[in-house]
């Protein structure tokens, strides 16, 4: 008898539906690839991180529910997203202390979320997805909710030597990009200088390619990459894995 497949739902995130969709399509691929049965509820929206991280609690309070409702049944949820999988699975029963109801929900939902590439590497068992790297060395950088909130860091970094990349470490991978959301709003020149400090680590690499699991620092990376001249290619991390790199151009540049 053939083994159940579990029934994943893809928490596709605001800024991959709006910058990146390939991205959605390569987790796609590397669930199905991995054994799953794979939905994108049409309810979804918003995590709720950046009204959360503003103090609107009523706005994200109403996002929560919505998540609650429209992830509910399935076995697991994956999220290509340290930053929104570090909002679903830490913060959102927060919201909803004085409910019991809801509470209880909400922590049933964080117990099936994970982030992509830890949900491929730590639950499904993946050792090598099926795809060969083509490009030239790459360097990988350890977006601050996947790594501190959710223990991502020697899941990519092995999927990717398993598929013939080889990893480039960069001096201080783990410090922030200087995005960090509403941040690089209230406090520009600082996170301006964080992330040319972050480019400049990313350069002394040498690494053709610049990796990351979470798009918010992806832009924010190639956009001060470009400005300075650089030119590095910046990639979601499941772009490679999925050897979908031929299929868009990297991000912040067009064809």
């Amino acid at each position: 008898m053939a083994a159940v497949k579990p029934r994943v739902a893809l928490f596709v995130t605001c800024l991959v539906d709006l910058y990146r969709p390939t991205v959605g399509f390569a987790a796609l691929r590397l669930l199905e690839q991995a054994g799953c049965r794979v939905e994108v509820p049409r309810a979804q929206t918003c995590c709720g991180q950046p009204a959360y991280n503003s103090g609107d609690r009523g706005t994200a309070r109403d996002l929560g529910e919505s998540i609650l409702d429209a992830f509910g049944g399935y076995d697991y949820v994956v999220v290509p997203s340290g930053s929104c999988g570090g909002m679903l699975k830490h913060h959102l029963p927060h919201l909803f202390d004085d409910d019991p109801n809801l509470r209880a929900r909400a922590d049933a939902l964080t117990e099936r979320t994970f982030e992509l590439v830890s949900f491929l590497a730590d639950i499904m068992g993946v050792e090598r997805p099926q795809t060969r790297h083509i490009g030239g060395p790459v360097t990988y950088h350890d977006g601050c909710s996947g790594l501190r909130e959710l223990g991502v860091r020697e899941q990519p970094r092995r999927l990717l030597q398993a598929i013939g990349a080889t990893v480039t470490e960069m001096v201080d991978a783990e410090v922030c990009c200087g995005f960090g959301g509403t941040f690089c709003v209230k406090y520009p020149d600082i996170s301006t200088r964080m992330v040319s400090d972050k480019v400049r680590d990313v350069i002394a690499t040498g690494a053709e390619t610049l990796l990351a699991g979470d798009l918010g620092c992806l832009l924010n990376m190639a956009g001060r990459l470009q400005r300075e001249g650089h030119r590095t290619k910046v990639r979601h991390v499941a772009e490679v894995l999925a050897g979908m790199t031929g299929q868009v151009p990297p991000i912040g540049e067009s064809r």
